[in-house]
């Protein structure tokens, strides 16, 4: 492992600790259901689009049983502003058919477990692992994956390497926190176009703020 990347890692998680001290999922639920189905619902979503729509579809459907036996039609017209609704109806309404079949209608507390849910990958996975279960996990989403990048944490754009990646260099207790912070931080300050730089709290740690600023002075020399 390299030595200086992990000392580094540990400085940006310090800084970043201290801007964001209090971090949890931007989600709002009730039980480990609802987190699961919001956050199958969050893909290519933002968060807040997902918590306008979830109090009205768990007051209709509130239990996997509910979303088993529903009309597919009536599970997408009721998530249809999250987007991609068809496609996450199905998943939704299988997924609460397993949970049921093979899991007596709870959800399973092991990453495993979950991957085996239809609509459920790592990342959602380790979302309610983390802020259900309390176990470490490494979420890697676009904000996670743009910013390991910059930061000179990763070479990969392929989620799991990333969370390998981030895996060998964070404390395992951290793993939850970080990748919280780094979705704070991706929205806030290090946004996909056009990052703010000149105010970023890590800037003299990132590979990525040195060769903006390099490219910025050839851009400017006359």
């Amino acid at each position: 492992m390299d030595m200086s990347l992990k000392r580094r890692a540990d400085k940006i998680r310090k800084i970043l600790r201290t801007v964001y001290p209090d971090v949890k999922t931007q989600l709002i639920f009730e039980n480990p259901f609802q987190l699961l189905v919001a956050t199958i619902l969050s893909a290519q979503c933002t968060d807040k689009q997902v918590n306008q729509v979830t109090p009205v579809l768990f007051a209709a459907l509130p239990a996997p049983e509910n979303f088993a036996t529903a009309d597919i039609e009536i599970i997408s017209r009721l998530i249809r502003p999250t987007g991609y609704y068809h496609n996450k109806a199905k998943n939704i309404k299988a997924c609460s058919q397993m949970l049921i079949e093979k899991f007596g209608g709870e959800v399973p507390d092991t990453l495993e477990a979950l991957v085996q849910l239809p609509g459920v990958g790592r990342k959602t996975a380790n979302v309610v692992l983390g802020a259900v279960f309390g176990k470490p996990g490494v979420v890697v989403d676009t904000h996670v994956a743009r910013i390991s990048g910059r930061l000179g944490f990763t070479t990969s754009d392929n989620p799991v390497r990333i969370e390998r990646d981030l895996m060998e260099i964070l404390p395992r207790k951290s793993w939850n926190s970080f990748c919280l912070r780094l979705i704070y931080f991706g929205r806030q300050t290090c946004r996909a176009r056009n990052p703010s730089c000149p105010v970023c709290p890590v800037r003299e740690l990132c590979p990525f703020q040195k060769e903006s600023v390099v490219k910025q002075s050839l851009h400017d020399r006359p």
